[in-house]
């Protein structure tokens, strides 16, 4: 007999999201879907980086996430944390312990962006950005592992970027970064299965997370085979069933969910 999927999929299981400093973002969109799936979500947020970007910080941010779902039923809770700091991983992970007891979803979904080429590459932004983005993801994978408690449904999502898809020399430090993630995926999978743990990767492709310049936007538009950009929800319900028991057979794989753009030659 087949086995039925169960409504809410992800009922009794608790979710530690990072980066979802912004309302609009990827990280938002995965602690909605999460949350409404069933699970208990622990949000982690970092504004401070959003306010040094373009498109700055998110008035209310995080905070007022938090409410949103609270208001709905859900059982969230919250903690900013700066991951440039070697103790901020296991922090948030131990946080998320004492809010809720146990953690079997861990989704690494924040990133530091810096737009540097070869020519004003630094030494400080490349260590900065290793540090946000690949030491902080492995510090986070090894405490996860260390606060699970063995029993099923154990998930850690990854999140990379395109460069492995085309050129981005405008943005070396984060390029290299992004890319570590995608190639230690699949040595922590193999390490976590025998413990019931799977290891995925995303590509999102281009999101719609309003980060953005106009021009950037009708280019995307003009190359993506479905004549769209990703909206955070099309990553987020990816998410949503790697975490579940449909996806239990999937672990090492990096998953492009670009809708076709990387087909395109964008």
């Amino acid at each position: 007999m087949v086995e039925m999927p169960q409504v809410p999929s992800l009922d009794g299981r608790v979710a530690l999201v990072t980066g979802a400093s912004r309302r609009m973002g990827i990280g938002a969109a995965v602690a909605r879907r999460l949350a409404v799936e069933g699970a208990r979500v622990f949000v982690h947020s970092w504004s401070p980086h959003d306010a040094e970007q373009p498109w700055g910080s998110d008035e209310g941010g995080a905070d007022a996430l938090i409410a949103e779902l609270r208001a709905a039923g859900h059982g969230v809770a919250h903690r900013p944390a700066d991951f440039a700091h070697p103790d901020a991983p296991e922090g948030v992970v131990a946080a998320t312990m004492a809010a809720f007891g146990r953690v079997d979803i861990l989704v690494v979904n924040h990133a530091r962006s810096s737009s540097q080429d070869l020519e004003h590459l630094t030494a400080s932004e490349l260590d900065l950005s290793c540090a946000v983005n690949t030491r902080a993801a492995l510090l986070l994978v090894k405490a996860f592992a260390a606060h699970h408690d063995g029993r099923t449904g154990g998930r850690v999502v990854l999140f990379t970027s395109g460069q492995h898809q085309g050129a981005m020399p405008a943005e070396l430090p984060y390029v290299a970064s992004k890319a570590a993630l995608h190639q230690v995926a699949a040595s922590l999978a193999a390490h976590l299965a025998p413990r019931g743990i799977t290891v995925n990767c995303i590509d999102p492709g281009p999101t719609d997370t309003g980060y953005a310049t106009a021009e950037v936007r009708a280019l995307v538009e003009r190359r993506s085979l479905q004549r769209r950009w990703g909206h955070p929800d099309d990553a987020a319900r990816l998410v949503a069933w790697l975490a579940s028991d449909e996806a239990r057979w999937i672990t090492g794989q990096l998953i492009v969910s670009d809708g076709g753009y990387a087909l395109s030659g964008g």
